[in-house]
């Protein structure tokens, strides 16, 4: 099947969840495919997944985080959004590559560092006590020189205001600052609402 045929043929089972389960074997063997585009597809095919059939992707997840250390930024950014959804469902599961995705924050490409922090959002959702030790590692991607970044960046501190607020309280001068300083207004909304869910 050429390139453009599988890709379409993702996107078909992408939509029909009723087959994944079944199908994660065959999608998972396509991490080693020649294509970076079908690679890309099956770390996010098996990131959402890993959401709905946790267990049966788990000999899946050694192969999604060596994608971590690729060259290339768009399987750097698909990994971490599919160890991200599969942390969500199972964060035990994740946790033996935990240090390799928070390497990812200090990426060089904007866009894997958005993709970090939306798998740090995922994974707080049910396990933010995995939080505790990297704030400060979130604290500066609050100052991040990319807008979408930084943007992003207060939504962590949101899921985490309303879990464990604990971890957030010592940010929140940090918090009111930027919500009142920064130059993007959605910066400032969502540095907003981090202080009030942690309040």
């Amino acid at each position: 099947m050429d390139e453009d045929k599988l890709y379409r043929a993702l996107g078909a089972l992408t939509r029909d969840k009723e087959k994944w389960e079944q199908s994660i074997p065959y999608v998972s063997s396509l991490l080693s495919h020649e294509s970076v585009k079908i690679q890309a597809k099956a770390l996010w095919l098996l990131g959402e997944m890993g959401l709905h059939h946790p267990l049966h992707v788990q000999h899946a997840v050694c192969a999604i985080a060596s994608f971590c250390d690729s060259a290339l930024p768009l399987l750097r950014e698909r990994a971490a959004n599919a160890l991200g959804r599969i942390g969500r469902a199972s964060c035990s599961m994740i946790m033996p590559h935990w240090t390799r995705l928070l390497e990812l924050a200090q990426d060089a490409e904007a866009r894997v560092r958005l993709s970090f922090l939306w798998a740090l959002e995922n994974i707080a959702t049910n396990a933010p006590e995995v939080c505790e030790n990297v704030m400060p590692v979130l604290e500066k991607l609050l100052y991040d020189v990319n807008d979408k970044v930084r943007m992003e960046a207060p939504e962590i501190f949101r899921v985490l205001g309303k879990r464990r607020p604990e971890f957030v309280r010592p940010y929140l001068k940090k918090l009111q600052a930027i919500a009142e300083r920064d130059s993007n207004r959605v910066v400032r909304i969502h540095c907003l609402g981090a202080i009030r869910a942690t309040e």
